[in-house]
């Protein structure tokens, strides 16, 4: 049995990551500030700290009790996608500071491997090689994509300097139970349940490699098992257009309701998928979960749950 530490651990994959950990008899530590307003109930099992990893020392004690065995990263950047005068956003502008104080603390309690959750599709943008190979040249055109790039190198820099072991898994556009209304597959759930007009910004053309949570979360626990090191691509390797996805979320349901088409606000690629062979080739994993029935499942458990 080991101990693991997860940071940002009740939000969507952080819960889900949580749970799996758990049913395979480790023991789990969560710290997270419930900031998001999109957390879920973690098992009663899961000792959690409820504080804000911009308290170092707080942390410190944390580290300093617990003595995790393995740490995943996930309180990342995400709030960088907001608005620049959300608080959120303000408050993730340190993010390298964070990113410090994470891997000291891991350094100084010995802790076996740090895992840190980054973005495929923000780290490859625009990118002229679609599925986009690990080696690809990072190009991020998006302040969140360069946040991501600017944490891994720095956590690559960082371990190089201390011997320490890292995994970095560069993750496509995951969906599933519990996830965001922000995201795009929520979204357009929750207005053809509440029969309103979905908006889809941009003509719907724009492809994204979408991958269910359960195939993330086999992957995240599975890059553990060898003494591997390094930067690993997560997704599902194909490309899906957003109008394809509204199609099949409309079958699902049984709807009958036509999107309205938004002009962009925000530059975003055009075409978007990860090249999944490395990861594969070297961890045995590969992603099971077909889009349709992902997309059942996701759709299921909305109806079950309702909205936040």
């Amino acid at each position: 049995m080991n101990k693991y530490l997860i940071t940002g651990g009740a939000g969507f994959i952080g819960s889900h990551l949580s749970r799996a950990l758990l049913k395979l008899n480790n023991e789990v530590i969560v710290i997270d500030d419930y900031s998001t307003n999109a957390v879920e109930k973690i098992d009663s099992k899961i000792k959690i700290y409820k504080t804000d990893i911009e308290n170092i020392a707080e942390i410190k004690k944390i580290f300093k009790k617990e003595k995790p065995d393995i740490v995943y990263h996930l309180a990342g950047v995400i709030s960088l996608r907001r608005k620049i005068t959300d608080p959120l956003f303000i408050k993730s502008l340190d993010f390298l500071g964070r990113t410090k104080a994470i891997l000291d603390v891991c350094r100084e309690n010995n802790v076996k491997k740090l895992v840190f959750i980054s973005s495929g599709g923000a780290i490859y943008e625009d990118a002229r090689v679609i599925p986009t190979p690990r080696d690809y040249p990072a190009h991020p055109t998006s302040l969140y994509g360069s946040a991501n790039l600017m944490i891994e190198k720095y956590i690559q820099l960082y371990c190089r300097e201390y011997k320490m072991n890292f995994i970095i898994l560069r993750l496509s556009n995951v969906y599933g139970p519990r996830q965001w209304a922000s995201g795009i597959i929520p979204s357009l759930i929750i207005n053809l349940l509440r029969e309103e007009i979905p908006v889809i910004y941009g003509d719907g053309t724009q492809t994204r490699d979408f991958i269910y949570i359960d195939d993330v979360i086999k992957a995240s626990i599975l890059v553990l098992n060898k003494g591997k090191t390094g930067i690993f691509n997560v997704g599902s390797g194909k490309e899906v257009s957003l109008n394809e996805i509204f199609k099949l979320l409309k079958d699902i349901l049984g709807a009958k309701i036509k999107p309205i088409y938004k002009t962009l606000v925000t530059q975003e690629s055009k075409r978007s998928a990860l090249n999944i062979e490395k990861t594969k080739k070297e961890f045995g994993w590969k992603n099971q979960t077909n889009l349709k029935d992902g997309l059942n499942e996701t759709v299921k458990w909305f109806q079950k749950n309702g909205r936040r």
